[in-house]
Formats: structure tokens, C-alpha cells, sequence
């Protein structure tokens, strides 16, 4: 009878502190995502201001700290999307598209390329031009500007979208390019040389079994370079002078008026969450192979 109850009682003290624990940790759970909350809230205020000062009229987002406006009024999505100009909001969007789909495309085929050479294939200065290659990223982006003008004008392309895309075709953006030999030198050269006996020649090797294994790097690649064209202001003003071959970057600004001194500012930020719409659905699209690109530096031990 005493060895029952001293088991009664151990398995009474078991299930206290099993509670005791669980209890613990349930709570540690709520101080964790409480705070986590709190800062992404903090962190994502001035998206949710700016979505919410998009319906509010001008005197209310200077009168106002909160972000929920005192109605929901689509007028300055409506007034911003007619634009002051002869052409609406979708035109500038179409522009848009039309260099940065040919930018991203031409990007990731001589990044992937000019990668694969440099990272599988020896050749005579290789150690010099991957220097030189290097190189170039430090380069200001400034100092090319007059000589690349200089040159387009020389082919009479100024006031086309051709020298907004054309130059990727030469895999000029360096970052990518050393981004992406990261990634082929993670890559073990059994595979290579297993395709090579089943037949493969080099350009099949790329296609058929390095590709695959790349699409996480190659995704975050065709995302950066999207942002980064989507919110490019200096190559559309210095290359285009049409108004309406003017992208949403320059839309935006045609939106400030200076002359009048006022400015649509509700106006302003509708147009300019609308030009946020295709960055962010590209990225949450593909959000796992952006992060595991970023994360990763090849195949996986």
C-alpha cells in the first residue's frame, strides 16, 4: 500500500510539473509573438499609413497621425490614375513593361552564361578578366553616365527604351554575374562528368542539370533586377524625353506639379501603391525561391 501510494504521489508531482512546464512555455509563447507583433506592426506602420493617407483627402493626411481615414473615398485613385497629362496611369505602367520584362530576361541569360564560362571553363587570362570583371563593382554607376550617353546617341537610339535593356544582353551588372559563380562553384563537377558520359556537351550540361539546381539563385536574380528597374528614376529621365514613353518612376514626379505649389499628395500615393502592386505580388510569388537563393550557396549537404 505505501509503495502504491508513493507511486500515486510521484506520478501526482510528474503531472504538476508537466503542467507547471507547459503552462511556462505557453506563456514565453505569448511574450514572443506579442512582441513580435508589436514590431512588425512598428516596422510595416508607414506601409499601412500610406495605404490608408491614399483615401484621405490632402488636409486630412497633414491633420492626421492615424491611418484610418474618416471615409473611404476612391477619388484619388480615380484623379490619379487620368494622370494631368493626355495619357493615363496604365500607359506610363505599360512603358514600364516594356523595358523591364526585356531587362530581367536578357539579364539572367548573360548572367547565367558569363557565370557558367567563368566558373567551368578555363581559359587564357581568366584569373585577370575575373579581376577585372570584380573590378567593375566598384565602378560608380556616375561615372558611366556621360560615355553610355555619348555612345547611344552615337546610334541614334536616345528616346527609345534600347538603352535601358540592351546593354544586359552583355551581362554589365557584375553583382549578379559573381553572385551566380558562387553559386557553379557550390555545384560538385561529378555532375558535370556524369552528364558528359551520357552524352552531354557543355551547353546541354547548363541546360539540363545546372539550371535546375540554380533556379533558386537564377528567381532571386530576376527579382532584384525587376525592383530595381521598376524604381530606376535616373536611366528613363537621362535616355527618355517623350512624355509618353515616360515609365510609372517619372509619372510619379510629372505628379508634383511644382509650378502650382500644391501637390495631390493623396493622389501621389495611390499612384505610387499601384506602381508597388507588381514588385510586391512577384516577391510573395516567389518568396521560397528567393529566400532559399539568398540563404544558399549551392547544393545542399
Amino acid at each position: 500500500m505505501i509503495g502504491i501510494k508513493n507511486n500515486n504521489y510521484s506520478n501526482l508531482m510528474k503531472d504538476k510539473n508537466y503542467r507547471k512546464r507547459a503552462r511556462k512555455r505557453k506563456i514565453n509563447l505569448a511574450i514572443r509573438y506579442t512582441l513580435l507583433t508589436l514590431v512588425a506592426f512598428v516596422m510595416l506602420y508607414p506601409i499601412i499609413w500610406l495605404i490608408g493617407a491614399s483615401f484621405k483627402s490632402n488636409s486630412e493626411i497633414f491633420s492626421s497621425v492615424g491611418f484610418i481615414p474618416k471615409k473611404i473615398d476612391f477619388t484619388p485613385y480615380i484623379n490619379g490614375w487620368k494622370t494631368g497629362t493626355q495619357y493615363t496611369f496604365g500607359t506610363y505602367f505599360l512603358n514600364t513593361f516594356k523595358y523591364v520584362i526585356p531587362k530581367v530576361i536578357l539579364t539572367i541569360i548573360s548572367a547565367v552564361l558569363t557565370a557558367y564560362g567563368f566558373a567551368r571553363f578555363d581559359f587564357p587570362f581568366k584569373k585577370i578578366l575575373f579581376g577585372l570583371l570584380i573590378a567593375t563593382l566598384f565602378l560608380p554607376q556616375v561615372v558611366t553616365k556621360i560615355p553610355l550617353y555619348l555612345f547611344w546617341k552615337k546610334l541614334h537610339l536616345l528616346d527609345t527604351f534600347a538603352p535601358l535593356f540592351v546593354g544586359s544582353a552583355f551581362a554589365i551588372d557584375t553583382f549578379f554575374v559573381f553572385m551566380l559563380i558562387q553559386f557553379f562553384r557550390g555545384i560538385p563537377r561529378e555532375l558535370d562528368e556524369a552528364a558528359k558520359v551520357d552524352g552531354c556537351n557543355s551547353f546541354m550540361i547548363l541546360l539540363r542539370i545546372l539550371i535546375p539546381v540554380l533556379k533558386p539563385a537564377i528567381i532571386s536574380v530576376g527579382l532584384f533586377q525587376f525592383m530595381w528597374s521598376m524604381n530606376d528614376f535616373m536611366g528613363p529621365l537621362i535616355y527618355i524625353s517623350s512624355v509618353n514613353k515616360y515609365p510609372v518612376a517619372i509619372a510619379l514626379k510629372m505628379a508634383m506639379d511644382t509650378t502650382s505649389g500644391t501637390f495631390e499628395w493623396n493622389q501621389i500615393i495611390a499612384m505610387s501603391l499601384i506602381g508597388l502592386l507588381p514588385s510586391i505580388i512577384l516577391f510573395f510569388s516567389a518568396q521560397k525561391y528567393f529566400i532559399e537563393g539568398i540563404a544558399t550557396s549551392g547544393l545542399k549537404g
